[in-house]
């Protein structure tokens, strides 16, 4: 079920949308080259590696980023940065950006003006990726085929408040990410799951 979508570890995303795009590379076990385009949600360690980029990027591969992210322009490709709440076009393929944020910890102030993304696929509809963020005002209204959620606590909402979440805005899928390894434990994907209301299809992607 959405084998067009890959999660290698924790936040690390790779989607065949017509275009490869990948999320955050991490943790990147071999050397593909094959992204065409790179979503980096924000700049600690676990979402923007440029090691793990060089693994993945090639020469005419566009990095989108926040403008706090500087460090991105050193990677020798073309890099579009972005801020919350913008819609913006690469390689053919439409983008939104939602705020990303923590209300109560301190690790993703809102005024960090961090992301989440939707893509919008014409094949697989709108597909959305959170980034490190609690519940917010503006994620609740979200619309979404696919949503793509933190579920690991910690820095992140937990598995629960992710269900919670998935259940407000419903979309069709909903995936457990950013758990069993930097944070939350192996289980949080099935406390997910289990939490979801019928109508929503699980998909775990972390083994």
């Amino acid at each position: 079920m959405l084998d067009f979508i890959t999660i290698n570890t924790h936040s690390s995303i790779r989607i065949d949308a017509g275009k490869i795009i990948y999320s955050d590379p991490f943790k990147i076990e071999n050397e593909p080259h094959d992204a065409d385009i790179i979503l980096i949600t924000h700049g600690h360690f676990d979402h923007f590696s440029p090691d793990d980029i060089r693994k993945v990027m090639k020469q005419d591969t566009v990095i989108v980023c926040t403008k706090d992210n500087t460090e991105a322009g050193k990677l020798g490709i073309v890099v579009r940065n972005i801020s919350a709440n913008e819609k913006f076009d690469v390689k053919g393929i439409s983008f939104e950006t939602v705020p990303a944020y923590n209300k109560l910890k301190p690790f993703h102030p809102k005024s960090k003006g961090w992301v989440g993304y939707i893509i919008n696929s014409q094949e697989h509809g709108r597909i959305y990726i959170a980034g490190d963020t609690d519940i917010t005002s503006e994620n609740q209204q979200v619309k979404c085929e696919i949503a793509l959620l933190p579920a690991g606590g910690t820095y992140t909402m937990n598995a629960k408040k992710a269900a919670k979440l998935a259940n407000t805005i419903r979309p069709e899928y909903a995936v457990p990410i950013h758990y069993g390894s930097v944070a939350g434990d192996p289980g949080d994907g099935e406390i997910f799951c289990s939490a979801l209301d019928s109508g929503i299809k699980a998909v775990i992607k972390i083994k």
